[in-house]
């Protein structure tokens, strides 16, 4: 088996996310964090790239609602920070 340019990007997505779970179970990061939202945004990305070279539709689904969720996240985030920047 060969290793592409895009597996090491997939397989860099797949450190994040696995990395940044981790954190979460060590307390070393709170769920509710805006890095716990990008870190995983990122790692969704980044294997969503990968899969579009090497398409599997079950792994794009599940990694398409994993950045869409952690765009939430983010999202709220910048509207609560909003929220009390105005108060």
């Amino acid at each position: 088996m060969t290793f592409q340019w895009f597996d090491i990007v997939g397989g860099a997505g797949v450190a994040l996310i696995i990395g940044t779970y981790l954190l979460l179970q060590f307390e070393r990061i709170s769920s509710d964090s805006v890095w716990y939202s990008i870190l995983n945004a990122l790692g969704a990305a980044l294997i969503i790239v990968s899969l579009y070279f090497d398409f599997n539709f079950s792994a794009f689904i599940v990694e398409f609602f994993w950045l869409l969720i952690s765009l939430f996240g983010i999202a709220k985030f910048l509207m609560r920070r909003r929220s009390a920047a105005g108060n």
